[in-house]
């Protein structure tokens, strides 16, 4: 998808784990215009994973949980997007379960997906990579 005015989109825990670990990713959030959301089902995620990607990196994992609470990111809890979990999960829940609360979200905001996850291909309200978003915003 690619729209002339990204306003916002919904972050899955693939990309804001490469932010956090200081990756690519990072430089979206340097978009000033550009609203970035979340689940608090994805924030969960990321914090399982950190001390994988504090191994991975050379870095420590309460360092990255810092620098996941300095990101400026809306979380936004399951009944924010319940009436669209059905929809979400028709659409996503056979090939990964751990998608449907983003796709809901999305859904719900009726904005694309920021995610590196194949999964999305196709989703309805769109899909940005990060070097899309990137390229998108001349970073």
């Amino acid at each position: 998808m690619s729209s002339p005015n990204i306003k916002k989109v919904a972050a899955d825990s693939n990309v804001l784990l490469s932010a956090i670990s200081g990756r690519a990713a990072r430089k979206v959030f340097e978009v000033e215009t550009l609203v970035v959301i979340t689940t608090e089902h994805n924030v969960a995620e990321i914090e399982e994973y950190v001390p994988y990607f504090a191994e991975r990196y050379g870095l420590a994992p309460g360092l990255l949980l810092d620098v996941l609470t300095a990101l400026p990111i809306e979380v936004y809890r399951e009944h924010d997007y319940a009436a669209q979990l059905p929809l979400a999960n028709q659409l996503l829940g056979y090939r990964d379960a751990d998608d449907v609360a983003l796709a809901a979200l999305a859904l719900n905001f009726q904005i694309p997906v920021w995610s590196n996850d194949r999964d999305f291909e196709r989703f309805p309200t769109g899909v940005f990579t990060t070097a899309t978003l990137l390229r998108f915003f001349g970073l």
